[in-house]
């Protein structure tokens, strides 16, 4: 009997202590990094980073890689890869069909005009009078990982956006940010606007007054690298490139100084790799001044490189100009690097690098290796769909053609007394038919199917339903609209899809992984890792080998 209740007692022992343990509240890790550094490479290709390898310094990319965490399976998860898309949907961890971010500009069905993706008329420039001052992120329909961050720090943390493209400075940023910059050519400088502030910091007044962009493009832009060196790219002198004014060739060098003035004046220097250097060394003004990972709760700097996009859309992506443009910014990262981690220690920095898009070969150098590649005239697919619905109904019912979307003039089918599905399956049917279109999809068809995979699927994960278009059109892969020179990106093929991301610093072990990985899934794993909220409308998951 002893021997029972000796067993009785230890018994209800266990379980209380069992109980005691498990009711226990967890042990909480309030440990986070002094600053997080978003690095967003405006159309960066996957394979750049072994393409490129052999002639990477020790500092830049390849100590991202060699002592980070690779995620070498990253795709967006959307069409259009565009830069505002993109840089929306990394930031907001959802895409175009949530966050709203459509394109870069798209058709606004309200006022019948186009509307720019950080455009704001409720605002002034500052630092510039030029109507490129009046942005702002009241497009973007969700929160950011940047606004969650500010917001569970009772705002305390300091977030601050830069590029040399307002939209790659603002969205990231997000809607409580303390500043986003970018670059106005028209007064040489980084500017703002006032839904941040009334007038431009002193630190960044005397920056501008440097006028490094005027002493950037005073000096030729010439290889890096004796030019023979550049064996991963096609010959210097082809067929495939754009030619500035003042130039006979698109060759090395580059006059920079003769030719500035006659394209775009300082406006040029986006299109050279010293647009790159001037993003680094603002960044570095911005980290210095605003004592960046100095406060009492986590910063965030939002960084995004906007000259590797302009060079690709000019050059593409064989170009020894991009290829010389990558060896630069790897200078530019590897100093930026150094900076950061004297700073405030590599240990207390969380770094991520990654792209906006990607890009396709020039559709006319696959043509002359024959490869199936080509051309899309838009202009002619409008106006044979013009004439094809005014034969059918008197009327060519189309109020645009932008962004592969075809925007119906629904007051007048209403007014004829139309059924506007029956009018989209008709275009649909008619565009369906032409050459080098891969799919075509209706509103309708989009509002009322769930598609699970390949291009529907990222044709619908783009689609919003109060802005986008009453009907989406695909390409065909290596087509585009475009002039036959240099490279565009925006379809749901891999070329445009498929970027690097690399995480580096902070509570980040080194290692690599090939398991799938969307572009959406950046956002919740800094959430996770920062242990904060989701953005409003994050779709993304955490990266279980990092947040692990």
């Amino acid at each position: 009997m002893k021997k029972v209740i000796v067993l009785i007692v230890f018994c209800c022992a266990f379980i209380s202590t069992a109980q005691v343990v498990a009711i226990s509240p967890p042990t909480k890790d309030n440990s986070k990094p002094k600053l997080v550094v978003g690095i967003v490479i405006d159309q960066m290709r996957y394979d750049y980073i072994y393409r490129f390898w052999d002639k990477f310094g020790n500092d830049g990319f390849k100590k991202l890689v060699n002592q980070g965490y690779f995620c070498k399976n990253t795709n967006f998860n959307y069409v259009p890869t565009y830069t505002g898309p993109g840089h929306a949907s990394i930031y907001t961890g959802t895409t175009p069909s949530v966050h709203g971010i459509i394109a870069n500009d798209w058709y606004d069905k309200n006022t019948g005009k186009n509307m720019y993706c950080a455009q704001d008329n409720a605002v002034q420039g500052v630092g510039t009078a030029a109507s490129e001052g009046m942005r702002s992120p009241k497009n973007m329909q969700t929160t950011t990982i940047t606004d969650e961050l500010k917001i569970s720090s009772n705002m305390k943390s300091k977030v601050i956006g830069i590029a040399l493209k307002d939209r790659s400075a603002i969205l990231p940023a997000g809607h409580v940010a303390n500043a986003a910059y970018w670059f106005d050519g028209s007064v040489g400088g980084f500017i703002s606007s006032t839904y941040y502030m009334n007038s431009l910091p002193a630190y960044v007044q005397e920056f501008n007054k440097k006028e490094l962009p005027k002493k950037y493009l005073s000096q030729p832009w010439n290889t890096l690298l004796p030019i023979e060196q550049y064996t991963e790219s096609v010959a210097d002198d082809n067929k495939y490139e754009f030619i500035f004014k003042g130039e006979k060739k698109s060759v090395f060098p580059h006059d920079l100084p003769n030719l500035f003035e006659k394209n775009g004046g300082l406006g040029m220097i986006r299109s050279t790799p010293f647009g790159n250097s001037l993003t680094k060394d603002f960044a570095i003004e911005i980290i210095k001044n605003e004592n960046l990972g100095k406060g009492v709760a986590t910063d965030f700097i939002a960084i995004s490189f906007s000259s590797p996009d302009y060079i690709g859309h000019l050059y593409g992506p064989n170009s020894v100009e991009q290829e010389d443009n990558y060896l630069r910014l790897d200078k530019d990262l590897a100093e930026l690097i150094k900076f950061i981690e004297t700073q405030v220690g590599k240990n207390n920095a969380l770094i991520f690098l990654t792209a906006d898009h990607a890009a396709p070969e020039v559709p006319a150098y696959l043509i002359d290796l024959k490869i199936p590649a080509g051309y899309v005239d838009e202009n002619k697919m409008l106006s044979d769909l013009k004439k094809y619905l005014f034969t059918n109904y008197g009327d060519t019912l189309v109020l645009s053609y932008s962004n592969q979307q075809v925007f119906l003039n629904q007051k007048t089918i209403e007014t004829k007394k139309l059924v506007l599905q029956q009018v989209q399956d008709d275009v649909v049917s008619f565009i369906q038919k032409m050459e080098n279109v891969s799919e075509v999809l209706s509103a309708t068809t989009l509002n009322n199917n769930q598609f699970t995979e390949g291009s529907r699927y990222l044709m619908q994960k783009g689609f919003n339903a109060k802005r986008s278009g009453d009907v989406l059109v695909n390409y065909a892969p290596a087509y585009m609209d475009y002039p036959h020179y240099g490279t565009t990106h925006g379809s749901p093929y891999s070329y445009d899809t498929h970027v690097p991301l690399i995480f580096y610093g902070w509570n980040v072990k080194q290692g690599s992984t090939t398991e799938q990985i969307y572009i959406t899934d950046i956002a919740a794993t800094l959430a996770m890792m920062l242990n904060i909220q989701f953005p409003n409308g994050c779709t993304g998951k955490p990266i279980q080998s990092i947040v692990k």
